[in-house]
This record gives C-alpha cells, structure tokens and sequence, in this order.
C-alpha cells in the first residue's frame, strides 16, 4: 500500500519522517530511489546493491544460500534444492533492519529465485518493536509493471512529480528508439537467453525491448514469465540473433559458462552462430533489474541488431560478441 501524503502515513499509523530512512532489498529499487533523488535516504540494501557507485557501502541486510561462484547448472540444482525443501534462496538479517530503524522497506514479489520477498522478511520484522515500517512490495511483469513500481515508489517516498518525470523521461527515450529502429532493412529474429544449464528464455520485459529495439522476439511473451527452452525448440526456430544475458550473471561468468552451448552438438548449426551473431550482455546491470536503466538495456539490444543506426557506447562494457570472449577484460 502507498501513502501520497505525511497526513495519509499518519493517519494510517505509520512512522513519518522528513527524512525517511529507505531499506532496499532488491537492486532494481535500489536504482529507483537513486533515480529518484533520494539515494541519500538509503541506509541500507540487499546483498546484491550496488549502483549506483557508493550504495556498496550502506551495511547489507540481506545474503544468499546460493553460491555465487557456482556454475549454472550448481546455482540451479541448489535453488531446486533449497525450493524443494519449502526454504526461502535468501536470508534476512532481523537484527540489523532493527538497528537501521527504517521508515521505508522495498522488496518484490516478481520472482522468489531472484530477490528477497515479503516472505522473507515476515520474520524479521514479527518482533519488530514500535512502529512498524511501511513495506513495499514491487512485482513488475512488463514494462507497463516497472513503470507502475517506480509511480508507488514515488507516492510512498512524497516525491511523485519526480516519479512522473522520471517515468514520462524513459517513455521518451524509449519510444525514440523505436521510431528510428522502424527504419530498419530488417527486423531480425532474436532469441534472448536468460539461462543456460538449463536453457531459459527471457520473458516479462526482455520481447518487449527486443520489440522496441528492432527485432523479433523469440520463445516468450511480454509479461509471462520466462520459459524454460528445449534445445530442439531452439534449433527448431534457429534465430538469426542470439543475446546471452543470464539473470545475475556479469559478461565474465556467461563467458565461463559459455561451454554449456558451445559443446552442445547442436550449437555450430545454428544459424546464429554460423554468422557470428551471438552477443554475450551484462544480465546483472541491466536486462534483469526492471528499473530506469531497462531504457539502456533496449539501446543495447538497438546498436546489436542495428549497428548501422545506433551506436550509444554501451560496446564493450554492456555487451561483447562472443568471438571477443577470450580477450575480454
């Protein structure tokens, strides 16, 4: 629930401060308050926060049971492991929130696997002694979705002209990109993996930016949740274009898991990789956190699919082609 207004919170029996103290619990709101002006209000964040430069330093309140060093197919068989056993993937630190006397907590209920949920944090906070913090809980499954999160985001924090402003900024850039991709020759077909042992598509938001970008979506729908993806599914549609972007994965740890599709028999008769249109992407920073920088993920996808109109500068830090994966630093 949001409160536009300090008489709203009040009345409501909430904590209100001229300075609220915000605790993120999912990058992607991490983000939002940063975009929104308020990343001096953050006094503390997930395990996984850190951008913009600077929140690595607010004390984390969250960890994970997963190891992050892990392969693909390690981090899946222990989130199988540790879902099957009715457990949550991460950990809250009760002791700490209390410590931090938060006003504000974000969390999400968009997926259990990738960040803290309310769940997690019921707990943490049946103790909790005085007046309890507002929760918000965001759960974007499309584009429409983020945008929604970032206008309650706005509303709880008493800055929704910000929110509106920062919404109606990313629409902008957004639908330029658009218009200028409708100029294309072509509009190729793009499968965007999301994982790779085993295959996953991505879905939600990921058709949507392809769209916008110039290209065709593969294998998920806009605002469904990700499929997982047969081999012969993907030999079936062979995609002209290929996007490796693996939720939580930096450009470096897709290139240590790249031998998950190169040694697959069926990878060097795709069409894709026999044209050398495969892109590795920085899941991590930008396609898998639903907040303002989904604008840079779509002018990612824009300059792969049409070098020949776009050229924003993301090369080389946002994406690689994977013939540039040895060499990568």
């Amino acid at each position: 629930m949001a409160w536009k207004n300090a008489d709203d919170r009040e009345s409501a029996g909430i904590c209100v401060s001229a300075r609220p103290r915000i605790i993120s619990l999912l990058p992607s709101a991490t983000e939002i308050v940063a975009a929104l002006g308020l990343a001096h209000h953050l006094v503390g964040r997930s395990h996984e926060c850190d951008f913009p430069a600077g929140v690595e330093t607010l004390p984390p309140c969250s960890s994970t049971k997963v190891p992050a060093d892990g392969t693909s197919y390690e981090i899946d068989e222990r989130v199988k492991q540790i879902v099957a056993e009715g457990l949550s993937v991460y950990r809250v630190d009760a002791d700490r929130l209390r410590e931090l006397r938060p006003d504000v907590i974000l969390t999400q209920t968009q997926c259990a696997v990738c960040a803290v949920t309310p769940r997690d944090l019921e707990q943490a906070l049946c103790s909790w002694v005085g007046l309890a913090p507002t929760v918000v809980s965001l759960e974007p499954n499309n584009l429409d979705d983020v945008w929604n999160d970032i206008r309650r985001v706005g509303e709880t924090l008493g800055v929704s002209s910000k929110a509106n402003e920062l919404i109606d900024g990313a629409r902008g850039r957004l639908e330029a990109i658009r218009a200028r991709a409708k100029t294309a020759q072509s509009r190729p077909s793009v499968a965007a993996i999301e994982w790779m042992g085993p295959l996953m598509a991505g879905g939600n938001w990921m058709p949507e930016l392809i769209e916008i970008a110039g290209g065709q979506s593969l294998f998920a729908r806009a605002g469904e949740h990700s499929p997982w993806l047969d081999w012969s599914a993907l030999a079936a549609a062979d995609p002209e274009v290929i996007l490796l972007l693996p939720c939580g994965f930096k450009i470096r740890q897709t290139i240590r898991d790249l031998n998950l599709l190169t040694e697959n028999p069926a990878w060097p008769k795709l069409r894709a990789a026999s044209e050398d249109r495969i892109y590795l992407i920085d899941g991590h920073h930008f396609f898998n956190r639903p907040g303002p920088r989904l604008v840079e993920s779509a002018e990612i996808v824009a300059e792969i699919l049409h070098p020949e109109l776009f050229a924003f500068g993301h090369r080389g830090k946002g994406w690689i082609r994977i013939d540039e994966a040895r060499t990568f630093q």
